[in-house]
């Protein structure tokens, strides 16, 4: 569930990318990281265990924009891919505002994605979470590599409801800001409804808010976002227990703000 912080009149929307190891969650958060200017982002923190080789936790605050009188920002989390960290899926989960599922293009992984697709299903019914109901984007990365899922059956097979998709190449940034946008074409008048209920006059609302705010954050030149690079904040974690301490420390941390 969102945020709302009355003494300093901010609302954090909390987006969750979920998908099965590898598929590219983390790709984004990083690329989204790097092309945004300073002033527009918080620290890029990682959680990376012994016996797991990509990040399993990023948190982005990205400010952007207002609703009524409160600013908004965007609080970005990935979750571990791999199956043995499930307790630590679903609570990343809890209290989620969108999601974006990454799913991997590849022919040889679609039981991977069903899978975890499927393990996204389950999560969300122990956390009381509507997916027919929750903003969602699925985003279909890998696209420049051969023997490709079409995206015709991943719609069959993952997006019954037709939620927007993004085709994407996440290690070249394409799909990576349409993904986020459209997200918050779905999630901001959802949370804007909650907290204060009112309905958008117009559906073209929500579409102005992202592509105003969205686009004007992204950064020209790929050398700053390089530069930057070496400001990642990482902390090293040795047990399933250590991440769920310092993943509750965080969202706390980051929820005070």
């Amino acid at each position: 569930m969102s945020f709302i912080n009355y003494a300093t009149k901010t609302i954090a929307i909390k987006i969750v990318y979920y998908g099965p190891g590898l598929s590219g969650k983390t790709t984004n958060l990083r690329y989204i990281y790097l092309k945004l200017d300073s002033a527009y982002r918080g620290d890029l923190v990682c959680l990376e265990t012994d016996t797991d080789r990509t990040y399993f936790f990023d948190l982005l605050p990205i400010r952007a924009g207002m609703i009524g009188e409160f600013k908004v920002h965007f609080q970005l989390m990935t979750v571990p891919g791999q199956v043995f960290y499930e307790a630590s899926r679903k609570s990343v989960l809890r209290g989620s505002d969108g999601i974006i599922f990454v799913a991997d293009s590849q022919i040889p992984l679609l039981d991977a994605n069903l899978e975890s697709f499927d393990g996204l299903r389950r999560n969300c019914l122990q956390h009381d979470i509507d997916l027919m109901k929750i903003p969602l984007v699925f985003q279909y990365n890998k696209r420049d590599l051969s023997y490709l899922i079409p995206v015709e059956t991943f719609n069959n097979l993952l997006n019954p409801r037709r939620s927007p998709w993004v085709e994407a190449v996440a290690t070249k940034g394409v799909g990576v800001f349409e993904s986020l946008r459209e997200i918050s074409k779905l999630s901001v008048p959802v949370v804007r409804e909650r907290l204060f209920g009112e309905k958008p006059h117009e559906e073209a609302d929500a579409s102005q808010f992202s592509a105003r705010d969205l686009e004007g954050l992204q950064e020209k030149g790929p050398e700053a976002g390089e530069a930057r690079a070496g400001q990642l904040t990482q902390v090293k974690v040795k047990s399933r227990q250590d991440i769920e301490d310092e993943l509750d420390k965080l969202s706390k941390e980051y929820s005070r703000e």
